[in-house]
């Protein structure tokens, strides 16, 4: 099973080269599901939207699971904001709800951490963290167990540690620790990273896998245009693989690959 995650496209500063590059990644790697973990867009806009539900068309990955981020809520527009936050990602992608993905190797909850009263920072309900414990700890014995959202319960920098994470982040890690995460997908920071945490009582394993923007010229520290690829295996084992735009070649690379298993110390980077 293979999962192909972009974060932070920003349509309407989407470079059109990047994307071309995207689609043959997609083409060639072929994932038969397709995770756009928030900031969809710029500033919400129809237009923007409708932009970016036919590029995700154009690259016809049979699943598709989206997030929205903070930016894919009216900024302006006030009145919108406060009555109709979500009206035009919903017209492009459906209501901003909950779901599940499902197969026979992964379980992946996607969870919408926007809200139209906050102007950056994330935060889920006490629903939605019980909720995902209770199928986190539910999932069958051979499902890797995977929780997306836009917002990032881990920090890849001191800076995101500071200012990005997610609201009460350190509660909601443990408790879902406790009920078997394995896998964390983020966006929200441009950053990519892949960091191995210790949590739950007593401490488990588990991974944060943070995207960076996929299209976007809004780039952050010196690091390109970036995708994260899944390679999911039965027995709750996975391949995580970061793929970063290569302008001199006008294509995507692999630029790293580590195996996500229960002792990082045995980890090989290539």
């Amino acid at each position: 099973m293979r999962l192909l995650q972009l974060s932070d496209p920003h349509f309407g500063t989407e470079q059109p080269a990047v994307m071309q590059a995207l689609r043959e990644l997609v083409a060639e790697q072929r994932p038969e599901l397709l995770l756009l973990s928030g900031d969809i867009t710029q500033r919400a806009t129809p237009a923007q939207f409708e932009a970016a539900r036919a590029y995700v068309d154009s690259l016809q990955v049979p699943e598709l699971r989206v997030l929205p981020g903070n930016h894919d809520i009216p900024l302006f527009n006030l009145l919108q904001r406060l009555r109709r936050p979500y009206q035009h990602f919903s017209r492009a992608f459906g209501p901003p709800e909950d779901a599940v993905f499902e197969s026979p190797d992964l379980l992946l909850l996607t969870l919408n951490s926007s809200r139209w009263y906050r102007h950056k920072h994330g935060e889920l309900s006490e629903a939605q963290i019980a909720a995902t414990a209770a199928r986190l700890a539910a999932a069958a014995p051979g499902q890797l167990r995977a929780v997306a959202l836009h917002h990032p319960l881990v920090g890849p920098s001191e800076y995101d540690r500071r200012h990005n994470l997610l609201r009460d982040h350190q509660r909601v890690l443990q408790r879902w620790a406790q009920a078997g995460l394995d896998v964390l997908l983020g966006g929200h920071v441009h950053l990519p990273a892949l960091m191995p945490v210790a949590a739950g009582q007593p401490p488990r394993l588990l991974w944060a896998l943070q995207a960076g923007t996929a299209l976007s010229r809004r780039l952050r520290g010196g690091t390109p245009n970036s995708v994260n690829l899944l390679r999911i295996s039965p027995g709750r084992r996975a391949l995580a693989e970061r793929w970063d735009h290569d302008a001199a070649q006008t294509r995507f690379v692999r630029v790293q690959a580590r195996i996500l298993t229960p002792d990082p110390l045995q980890l090989p980077v290539y």
